[in-house]
């Protein structure tokens, strides 16, 4: 049961990829949309089965968000080639310039035993589903030629944008608040700088 729930998820990956090709293509919109709510399915279903049946791996903790990011991140890519914008590409790039960073925040406080700082937030939960409801509005806008739909999607893609700045704020204010308490003591800047060029050494 283990393999086949790690399989789901990875499936992810490989609809991620066919997806990002299928934008290429103005005969592949209706496909690209039913291949997304396949893996949007398959995102709740591995999550079930891993529950009902105590097959919870490490692997499974592991590979489970790294597929919802790539599967996020190739679409909206494929979305920023199809519309021509700027504003598709760029928040695609800010959703993976975020995720290497809270990955090395994490990693950070674990190696600090403070893994606390930095756990999964409701926002960073709601950020996701609105990326998700983003892509389905798009996707549906391309498959029924309805620029409407696309004009509503820029509006959500702008809310997603501030939603995961701030996510990614709190994220760092967590992680170094008891270091802006310590401003005050002449040390505390240096020590400051000193933990931040760690998390960078630790993303690489």
């Amino acid at each position: 049961m283990v393999t086949f729930i790690n399989l789901l998820t990875f499936s992810r990956i490989v609809l991620a990829a066919i997806i990002f090709l299928l934008l290429m293509s103005s005969d592949g919109y209706l496909l690209a949309l039913i291949l997304f709510y396949i893996a949007g399915f398959t995102d709740w279903l591995d999550g079930y089965l891993a529950r009902k049946f105590n097959a919870v791996s490490l692997l499974g903790e592991i590979l489970d968000p790294i597929a919802d990011k790539i599967l996020i991140v190739f679409v909206f890519f494929g979305l920023a080639v199809n519309l021509s914008s700027y504003l598709i590409g760029f928040f695609a790039a800010l959703i993976i310039t975020r995720e290497i960073w809270v990955g090395a925040l994490r990693d950070f406080n674990a190696r600090q035993g403070r893994a606390d700082a930095t756990k999964v937030i409701f926002l960073a939960k709601i950020k996701t589903t609105i990326q998700l409801f983003t892509i389905t509005i798009y996707l549906l806008g391309l498959t029924l030629n309805n620029m409407l739909l696309i004009l509503f999607g820029d509006l959500f893609l702008f809310l997603s944008l501030l939603i995961t700045i701030y996510t990614g704020y709190i994220y760092s204010f967590n992680c170094f608040k008891i270091y802006f308490f310590l401003f005050n003591n002449a040390i505390a800047p240096s020590y400051f700088a000193c933990e931040v060029g760690k998390i960078i050494v630790y993303s690489f």
